[in-house]
């Protein structure tokens, strides 16, 4: 059942049915759930656009905060910096990756599933979602580890509520947490040798408070 117009798919509709794959069978129950809970709607459907993404950003905030009184400050702020570019690296890997694999949306060819998101009609895998908060998530962890914890749990609320909404299947946010955390994590050594000068020689300026905080008292 969808909530919105969709638009034509590009192979005969076939009805969710537990049992095809497991794929199919996690998307069935999570998304199931979606038919039980309309109150949930509107907080899921913002949630699983944006409200998690905010929380990341909140996450890394406060991150930065705390990497500015640490005693290898540029270290860590330079690890913070990395974050981000992360995961602009992962999208932009992922770009041709979705192209490639060209898979449609799961209610492009599942009639039953409940679409909370309007719009959705570019290729399923992977999911932006999952490797953005993935990507983000593991450049923090690399930093702090109670914070990156939070993060990864973060990530993976994240999946469940594009599972939830009906926009993508299991295997796309397993691919996009993949993605997200092989570039964190395979890139990490070469991003902080480059950035590291960067934020030593702003830390000589001054913006130097951006890099680490002033003793008060």
């Amino acid at each position: 059942m969808s909530v919105y117009a969709l638009p034509a798919a590009a192979e005969p509709a076939v009805p969710l049915a537990a049992g095809d794959n497991i794929d199919v069978d996690v998307l069935q129950g999570v998304n199931g759930l979606a038919e039980d809970t309309t109150w949930a709607h509107g907080f899921m459907e913002f949630m699983g656009e944006y409200g998690l993404l905010a929380v990341l950003a909140a996450l890394l905030g406060t991150a930065w905060f705390r990497a500015r009184r640490r005693p290898d400050h540029d270290v860590a702020v330079a690890g913070l910096v990395w974050a981000p570019m992360a995961a602009l690296l992962a999208e932009l890997a992922n770009m041709p990756l979705r192209e490639w694999v060209d898979r449609p949306r799961p209610f492009l060819t599942h009639p039953d599933v409940t679409v909370l998101v309007q719009g959705k009609d570019d290729p399923s895998f992977a999911s932006d979602h999952a490797l953005l908060t993935m990507s983000l998530a593991v450049a923090l962890l690399l930093v702090d580890r109670r914070l990156g914890a939070i993060a990864v749990l973060v990530a993976v609320l994240q999946g469940f509520a594009r599972l939830y909404v009906g926009v993508h299947y299991p295997t796309d946010i397993l691919g996009g947490f993949a993605l997200g955390a092989l570039v964190a994590l395979a890139l990490s050594p070469l991003a902080l040798r480059a950035l590291l000068p960067v934020v030593r020689r702003v830390e000589a300026t001054p913006l130097r408070p951006l890099v680490v905080a002033e003793p008060t008292g």
